[in-house]
């Protein structure tokens, strides 16, 4: 759904006009365009401070080659490109139709034979690739598009030619876990074979809904597809042999592109004629809409000016002068989600899309008329008192795992894609949004909040500084904390908790020429500040992280998560290995007292940590209380009931509630680890596990992303008493407010809290 340009956005590249975003993401940013003639296109285009980088560039230019190999017939045509610009672009034809994911979302699963038809479409399309020695390496849903011609396969970000031994990441899997062959999943060489078994899961997804390895985090789905067998439920029993013999694990055993064509579809027909009516009626609606775009700019946000989004040299106030590399929050602050753009500041970073209360005043997003030109996306009614459209920061955007809500005191606190964002927990409207900051640079000491500014300086050393927002405007102070021992250059650095008297972080020392880990130049340590006087506490080193280029810990924090209670600094470390441990360090000195390992994914580990005066407790597992004076169990929920994996719990109360594997909700007595109850009831056996539950007075909050819904689920009764319907994946309590606050799949939204 085109969104409007921002005040920013240039007036257009090379001869074409800009008309909307389409989407922008850290990498870069999709308009909508026209031609002096009038030929509508879309412009891809790349961040100018990316493409300072020699390696990203010349990513942007095979990303080109190939939409080029691939023509027009098979994906959208090429119009005209620069990937010389100082902001490198790609025009092509404006595809009229869906994304197969929305098209299933909207539509539902694909009949047999429209099935078939894509297959053997798609067949065309790779072998047309492979024919030219280009592999495509990142077939999705998300990627094929659905026209009444046929499908067009877009998206070469990563694209190679056969032979080519550059990887994205050397030593990473690049593309989509849940899409990806068993050999690319494991950082081998992805050869023609391997799109093939990436076409199965695409088809599988169109006649299904779902992915023939499910969903979760990254590492669960690599792994099934690695070792697991597919699902493929719901698929036609006639395609059911052949779907397998595709996803076989041995490149070697599965059928090439030309002979799965063959095999899948006759050829008899137009494409139209296999598509369902719903169907049908989407792209067609799809294609009526795009003439309805006029031209529209969001106005510059009230306040100083912010780096624009193509890396122009404007400066925000007490910034360095721009070096030849990015700042350490330059990859962040353009990040928006894949399908929206960010709508404005202030009132108008979201748009008001239920039918409950009209926009606010100052919000240029206009409430969509319904009508056979509007996609049921903007008409969308959630089981919501309020929803709000927002602009998130990209998956791609930070380092760490994406900040829940927050209550703050009165208000609440949300990380879009410009910065913390502060609103009102009753009706969602914005009070405020601040420039910059992700959620590894930002804390709250129950008053005031702390950041960690931009420093455009890259190449030099500069002070690590901390400077307050104001809670009433957003607007930064001046620096509280400015510490030459370390250098705010890099965007890893982090800004771990507060306290009344002391900030405690992770930062570098030495000279940043990049925004990633560099052992030959840095030095890093965690670390505590005095606030009052600005000086260095202590200091503990901490490991080196391989160079970058030979691990892909090197873009990953040292500490997902960590809270400063009692006399001990607890974190949840990650090794260089990727493997996540527990610390308990001396408030005092910062020396490290214990020790843990925690068996769980990187990217299963979320930012909240549960403790009290005495325990620390965990999840991922069994449930445990660890002391915090030398991190041995109090207690393991292992004793008793064996087996039993939990999710990270939350404390209220003295009471531990955490979400049990296959049952749901559970509690627990704080001190004893004794079963106070478990849910009762069908359903509950889909909540996500990696998920804290949200408690209120009366009811315990779960939820299933892979039905959509929270539960709420009855502290007395413990049966379910309501069921929400919602996109969000990540939700707060905000107790003076008696609301959930809710965040996810592009929605801010609030729930009743019982």
């Amino acid at each position: 759904m085109p969104l409007p340009l921002t005040h920013d956005d240039p007036p257009g590249f090379g001869p074409y006009r800009l008309l909307a975003r389409l989407g922008s993401g850290g990498m870069g940013t999709v308009y909508l365009a026209r031609s002096p003639g009038g030929r509508t296109v879309a412009v891809k285009t790349m961040h100018a401070r990316i493409a300072r980088d020699a390696a990203f560039r010349t990513r942007f230019r095979l990303e080109v080659d190939a939409a080029r190999t691939l023509g027009g017939r098979h994906g959208a045509r090429v119009v005209d490109a620069d990937p010389a610009a100082d902001t490198p672009w790609l025009a092509t034809e404006y595809v009229l139709g869906p994304p197969l994911d929305e098209a299933v979302e909207r539509s539902g699963p694909l009949p047999e034979a429209a099935v078939r038809a894509l297959g053997a479409a798609l067949c065309g399309a790779l072998g047309h690739l492979h024919g030219a020695d280009v592999v495509h390496r990142d077939l999705k849903p998300s990627n094929v598009m659905l026209t009444a011609h046929g499908p067009k396969v877009i998206d070469f970000g990563i694209a190679r030619a056969l032979g080519d031994p550059r990887p994205t990441r050397t030593g990473s899997a690049a593309g989509t876990p849940a899409f990806m062959s068993p050999e690319q999943a494991s950082g081998q060489e992805h050869a023609p074979a391997g799109d093939v078994f990436a076409l199965a899961g695409v088809l599988v997804f169109a006649a299904t809904g779902h992915g023939p390895f499910g969903d979760g985090a990254p590492a669960d789905l690599l792994y099934r597809v690695r070792y697991a067998e597919p699902d493929l439920a719901g698929a036609p029993d006639a395609l059911v042999p052949l779907l397998t013999r595709c996803l076989a694990k041995d490149p070697a055993d599965r059928p090439t592109a030309a002979d799965l064509a063959g095999q899948l579809h006759g050829g008899e027909g137009e494409f139209a004629d296999h598509l369902p009516d719903a169907l049908l009626a989407l792209i067609g609606a799809r294609a009526s809409e795009v003439w309805q775009v006029r031209p529209e700019r969001l106005p510059a946000p009230e306040g100083p000016p912010t780096p624009p989004p193509d890396g122009s040299p404007t400066q925000s106030p007490g910034a360095g002068a721009a070096g030849g590399r990015p700042s350490r929050r330059g990859l962040l602050t353009a990040g928006a989600g894949a399908a929206l753009g960010l709508a404005g500041a202030g009132a108008g970073l979201w748009a008001w899309l239920s039918s409950g209360g009209p926009a606010p005043a100052a919000s240029p997003y206009r409430k969509p008329k319904a009508g056979p030109t509007v996609p049921p996306l903007a008409r969308k009614k959630l089981d919501s008192l309020w929803q709000k459209q927002i602009a998130e920061p990209a998956a791609d955007d930070g380092p760490g795992s994406p900040a829940p809500p927050a209550a703050f005191g009165d208000l609440g606190l949300v990380f879009a894609s410009a910065g913390p964002a502060v609103f009102d927990p009753a009706n969602g409207t914005v009070h405020w949004v601040a420039d910059g900051g992700g959620n590894w640079e930002v804390a709250w000491d129950g008053g005031h909040l702390y950041r960690m500014p931009a420093i455009a300086q890259a190449g030099a050393d500069a002070p690590l500084r901390i400077e307050p927002l104001d809670p009433a405007t957003g607007k930064a102070g001046h620096p509280v904390v400015e510490v030459a021992a370390f250098n705010g250059v890099n965007w890893l650095d982090q800004l771990l908790c507060v306290t009344a008297d002391t900030f405690y972080v992770v930062a570098c020392a030495g000279r940043s020429n990049d925004i990633y880990f560099e052992p030959d130049r840095q030095t890093w340590y965690v670390a505590a500040l005095d606030r009052t006087r600005g000086t260095v506490r202590w200091r503990q080193p901490l490991p080196a992280r391989p160079p970058k280029g030979r691990y892909v810990g090197s873009t990953r924090l040292y500490c997902p998560a960590a809270k400063a209670t009692a006399d001990r600094l607890v974190m949840l470390s990650e090794a260089n290995d990727g493997a996540i441990r527990v610390q308990g360090r001396d408030l005092g000195t910062g020396a490290l007292v214990w020790e843990r390992p925690l068996p769980v994914s990187r990217d299963a580990v979320r930012p909240q940590l549960a403790t009290d005066a005495r325990h620390l407790y965990l999840g991922n597992g069994p449930l445990r209380a660890l002391r915090l004076s030398d991190g041995k169990p109090a207690w393991d929920s292992s004793t008793t009931r064996t087996g039993k994996f939990y999710g990270p719990p939350t404390l209220k109360d003295g009471t531990l509630h955490a979400v049990e594997r296959g049952l749901g909700a559970a509690a627990f007595d704080a001190a004893t680890g004794a079963v106070r109850w478990t849910q009762q009831g069908g359903g509950a056996e889909q909540s996500a596990v990696y998920d804290p539950p949200v408690v209120g007075p009366g009811h315990v909050y779960v939820h299933s992303k892979a039905e959509g819904v929270l539960r709420a689920v009855s502290r007395t009764t413990h049966v379910t008493a309501h069921t929400y319907r919602t996109t969000a994946d990540r939700f707060a309590a905000h107790e003076r407010s008696r609301t959930v606050l809710a965040v996810g799949g592009h929605y801010l939204a609030a729930f009743p809290l019982q």
